[in-house]
């Protein structure tokens, strides 16, 4: 699905997904009332109305496995971003133990960090073209300065070995997000969504085609809950882009400051 689709409001979503159902909805009775004559129409009303409830459970099935692949996605990336603001969080506590230059040093390069994955990482995470070569300099170059340091007592000894451990934990909950922002619904399962719905609504023209008013009820209804579950899959589609994507405010309240300085770096891009 195109990024445009996916950037629209819930709002414009579900209007173009319901008129896009109705459109083909329509078009399906249209066609089968036009061919529902003589010989044909004899031959619609005889197809059995038990053929209905296989189509209706085989599409239910696809929506269900296609929309556990979208709330498992959309879960894995909730917990990936609060793993990672917590390793963040755990650094900026420790950092405390070395106080003076090298805990300004740490804050700041967090800073940057979060600052620069919202302003830069997020949307291209958005438009699935963020990979794992990038590299996160900031973060490098904080665990570089841990591993630098000369503790003094236990106490700094402990908190060297914790944020490092925490550091790490922040680069990996970084390429896990970036690994999920890659997923999506692929066109295979969107062709089977949408043709086992077409083939429900065939077959429900036909069964209802000596009474045009149930049928274009039966239609409705069944278009409704198609409609329904399509929006419902592609509003969650991809975890990273659209008005319920999933965003770097975890991150943000880590480091508050990092908000402006997001917005500013944002600005700058042309």
């Amino acid at each position: 699905m195109n990024d445009w689709l996916h950037n629209l409001p819930i709002v414009w979503m579900a209007l173009l997904v319901f008129g896009v159902t109705a459109l083909g909805t329509a078009a399906i009775y249209v066609v089968v009332t036009v061919l529902s004559v003589g010989e044909r129409a004899r031959s619609f009303k005889a197809v059995s109305p038990g053929l209905l409830p296989p189509l209706g459970i085989l599409f239910a099935l696809c929506v269900a496995f296609t929309a556990s692949q979208v709330w498992s996605d959309n879960d894995r990336a909730n917990s990936v971003v609060d793993r990672e603001a917590s390793a963040l969080r755990a650094v900026v506590i420790l950092a405390a133990t070395f106080p003076g230059e090298p805990e300004t040093h740490l804050r700041t390069l967090l800073r940057y960090y979060v600052a620069d994955a919202a302003a830069q990482e997020w949307p291209m995470m958005a438009h699935r073209t963020a990979t794992l070569q990038m590299i996160p300099y900031s973060l490098a170059e904080a665990l570089q300065l841990t591993l630098a340091l000369t503790p003094v007592s236990y106490g700094q000894q402990t908190a060297q070995r914790e944020i490092t451990i925490a550091l790490e934990n922040a680069l990996d909950a970084r390429r896990q997000r970036i690994i999920i922002s890659q997923s999506e619904v692929n066109w295979v399962k969107w062709s089977c969504l949408c043709f086992l719905a077409a083939c429900a609504l065939v077959g429900i023209a036909m069964v209802h085609s000596g009474d045009r008013l149930a049928s274009a009820i039966t239609m409705a209804l069944f278009a409704s809950g198609v409609a329904a579950s399509l929006l419902l899959i592609l509003a969650h589609d991809r975890p990273f882009i659209g008005e319920l994507s999933v965003g770097p405010n975890p991150l943000f309240q880590v480091m508050p400051a990092a908000r402006i300085q997001s917005a500013s770096d944002e600005a700058l891009i042309p």
